[in-house]
């Protein structure tokens, strides 16, 4: 699970209902922004379940909306911003056996309860009165369990998780679990880049119509996904393996074919349709490469555009 966001068009509606983050010293941004989290799972990248809204409502918020859509005996990760326990502790007491692995925060802070290995604890943290004021049904401590560990090239980094038994759940595959978590990062890449063409904003003008046309971007990118996880099927590979980019075109053009189709010719076409995929197989990941976030371009110095009283952009 993680958030996201997304321009919409700049309309006076749009930004009454769902705002304009702030640029610091450069005031207000230019479009209103929706801000977004989604659930997917992550060996698919299929989502399971999305919310979103206006701007100002935190990622936590729109997390704790989408705690039913999450499966029993299942494991969510998520990043640190996530970590608290309003958010957390409902998470793994609202369903059977459900699990949580995230990041610990620079200033989080604990009590060494047990010794379970190396660079592997288990801890027990206090639950803030905030938090218990929220909601009264929170205990005043609870348990996790601290892994450090150190990639080649990387400062050291410690994750909390709910997976508390070293026997059932060992250091190492936890931490190479967690790394699984970029997936949901290519999820969102493929809807921006691929399916919206990084579209400047969303096309619609009504927080009601963003609603609508937002969904439908949604239900069309799990519709490829499916299909893909079909196609990774037959072919014996996971999904992750099948071109994003091929499937979406080869699909799209499918869908055109078959509005002058007959029904009775889709079965074969599909057929084919997935024959085609699977000459988009992709090799296997190289797991040595490193790419660190970094700025190439800074912000402009030209003044922003901004609206002019009448909602129209100033000229």
């Amino acid at each position: 699970m993680d958030g996201s966001t997304l321009r919409i068009a700049d309309t006076n509606e749009n930004g009454e209902f769902f705002g304009y983050p702030s640029g610091g010293h450069r005031g207000p941004s230019g479009y209103p922004v929706l801000r977004l989290v989604g659930l997917m799972a992550l060996r698919s990248h299929l989502l399971a379940s999305v919310a979103f809204g206006p701007y100002e409502t935190s990622e936590q918020t729109y997390a704790s909306e989408m705690w039913p859509s999450v499966p029993d005996h299942s494991l969510t990760i998520l990043d640190k911003g996530f970590l608290a326990a309003g958010v957390l502790i409902p998470l793994a007491q609202s369903g059977n056996n459900r699990h949580w692995l995230t990041p610990a925060k620079k200033n989080s802070k604990w009590r060494v309860i047990k010794l379970l290995g190396s660079g592997d604890i288990l801890v027990e943290m206090d639950v803030s009165g905030a938090a218990r004021a929220k909601n009264p049904l929170l205990p005043k401590t609870w348990l996790a369990r601290s892994v450090t560990y150190q990639r080649k090239g990387f400062q050291p980094r410690t994750l909390l998780t709910s997976m508390l038994d070293p026997e059932k759940y060992p250091a190492d595959e936890i931490v190479g679990l967690y790394h699984e978590r970029w997936e949901l990062e290519l999820g969102y890449d493929e809807i921006k880049t691929e399916m919206l063409d990084r579209e400047e904003t969303l096309r619609s003008k009504s927080p009601s119509a963003v609603t609508q046309e937002l969904w439908g971007i949604l239900i069309a990118y799990n519709l490829v996904r499916l299909e893909m996880e079909r196609v990774a099927e037959e072919a014996h590979v996971e999904p992750t393996r099948i071109s994003f980019v091929a499937a979406l075109h080869l699909i799209v053009d499918e869908w055109m074919w078959l509005a002058v189709t007959s029904p009775g010719a889709i079965p074969s076409r599909l057929r084919d349709l997935r024959g085609n995929l699977k000459r988009y197989i992709l090799p296997l990941r190289r797991t040595e490469r490193s790419y660190p976030r970094a700025v190439k371009v800074k912000m402009s110095n030209y003044p922003r555009k901004r609206r002019s009283p009448t909602g129209d952009a100033a000229k």
